[in-house]
């Protein structure tokens, strides 16, 4: 596990960190304090791939075209 800053990971960075977190506490073998802190870190990273997944979503969008193949505009990719 690393001690940098989440706010400097990347998607994948904090990813494979809180894969590392989860791993950690479902073997069950660290002390109460430790999980304790996993815990709090593995949060912070959550909340971290879910923000940048959200801002993700909404920048996807699905091109619509009219009948002679224009761009007409986009809409969400899940209305």
């Amino acid at each position: 596990m690393s001690d940098r800053p989440i706010k400097e990971m990347s998607f994948e960075e904090a990813m494979r960190e809180l894969e590392a977190v989860v791993g950690q506490l479902e073997a069950g073998d660290v002390a109460l304090e430790e999980s304790i802190r996993l815990y709090e870190r593995g949060a912070v990273l959550k909340a971290r791939c879910q923000k940048t997944l959200e801002a993700a979503e909404a920048k996807v969008a699905k091109i619509t075209a009219d009948p002679s193949g224009q761009a007409t505009g986009t809409e969400p990719l899940d209305p």
